[in-house]
């Protein structure tokens, strides 16, 4: 089953690291990213640029308006992602205990609609 690991962290936090601590948490991604590819549970991963770069698009009565930003003010923002296929939610869970950023941000696991799948 595929499942979106969604990393959710204070961009704030990202501030407050020095190069050394940025570097270590750059490593332990490498290291965690790495681990994911050889297992072959690993579809996909992005990391994503701050929600500075983000537009939000919305369609009220027929019109659309493009807004700088996200769409919702939160304290942790979506920074990056992992697609991954495992057997179940409990592997999916281990793999998401592994995440760098679950230390200080959360890490949303989100089950993909599958075609044939009958509530898709």
């Amino acid at each position: 089953m595929r499942y979106m690991l969604l990393i959710n962290s204070p961009e704030s936090h990202y501030a407050t690291l020095d190069a050394d601590q940025m570097g270590e948490l750059m490593g332990a991604y490498g290291t965690f990213t790495e681990d994911l590819q050889k297992s072959g549970a690993m579809l996909s991963a992005e990391r994503l640029q701050p929600t500075s770069t983000a537009t939000t698009v919305r369609v009220r009565d027929g019109k659309a308006q493009a807004v700088d930003g996200p769409f919702a003010e939160t304290k942790e923002q979506v920074g990056g992602y992992y697609l991954i296929d495992v057997a179940n939610l409990d592997e999916a869970i281990a793999w998401a205990e592994k995440i760098p950023s679950a230390t200080y941000g959360s890490i949303e696991i989100r089950p993909i609609w599958e075609p044939d799948d009958p509530q898709g």
